[in-house]
C-alpha cells in the first residue's frame, strides 16, 4: 500500500493571524495517542486558544482540543490534555530565549499531513494592538475593492 505524499492542511487557527504579528514560524512534530490520530485525521481538532510553552527543555501544547474518537469506546483520551512537541533540542532552546523577550508567544497556526505525518506549524508571535488589527483589516478591505474592481473591468 503506497503512502500519502504531499501536504493536507486539517486546520487553521485563523484567529492567531488576526490577533498576533507572526515573527517566525517553525515546523514540529507532535506526541498523540492512537484515538488522537484517528480524530485529527478526521479533522476534528480546535487550535483556538492553545499557546505553548517551554518546560525544563521540551515544548508543551496546551488548551488544544482534540474531541474524542467517536469509535473509541475505553480507550479514548483526554480532549484538552497537554501534548509534547517533537522539535530539535536546539530549536527549543531558541524558542525558550525569544519567548523570554518581551511580548513574544508560541502560537499553533495550523495542524497539517505532511507525507502521512501529522506536522504542527508553530508561530513565534508579537501581540497586535487595537490599532493593528483595524489596519490590518482596512488592508484587506482595499484589497478586496481592488480585485473587484479589476474583474469588471477586464469583463
Amino acid at each position: 500500500m503506497p503512502r500519502e505524499s504531499g501536504i493536507k492542511i486539517i486546520s487553521k487557527n485563523r484567529k492567531a493571524y488576526h490577533d498576533y504579528e507572526v515573527v517566525d514560524k517553525y515546523e514540529a512534530g507532535i506526541e498523540l495517542l492512537g484515538t488522537e490520530v484517528k480524530s485529527i485525521r478526521a479533522g476534528h481538532i480546535t487550535l483556538q486558544g492553545g499557546f505553548i510553552r517551554i518546560d525544563d527543555g521540551q515544548a508543551f501544547l496546551f488548551d488544544v482540543n482534540i474531541p474524542a474518537y467517536e469509535y473509541g469506546n475505553v480507550f479514548n483520551h483526554d480532549t484538552t490534555r497537554c501534548r509534547r512537541l517533537l522539535l530539535h533540542k536546539k530549536e527549543i532552546i531558541k524558542l525558550g530565549s525569544r519567548v523570554d523577550e518581551k511580548g513574544l508567544a508560541l502560537i499553533p497556526l495550523s495542524v497539517y499531513l505532511k507525507d502521512g505525518k501529522i506536522k504542527i506549524k508553530v508561530g513565534v508571535c508579537r501581540g497586535k494592538t487595537q490599532y493593528d488589527k483595524r489596519e490590518t483589516i482596512k488592508r484587506k478591505d482595499a484589497d478586496r475593492e481592488a480585485r473587484r474592481a479589476m474583474t469588471r473591468y477586464n469583463q
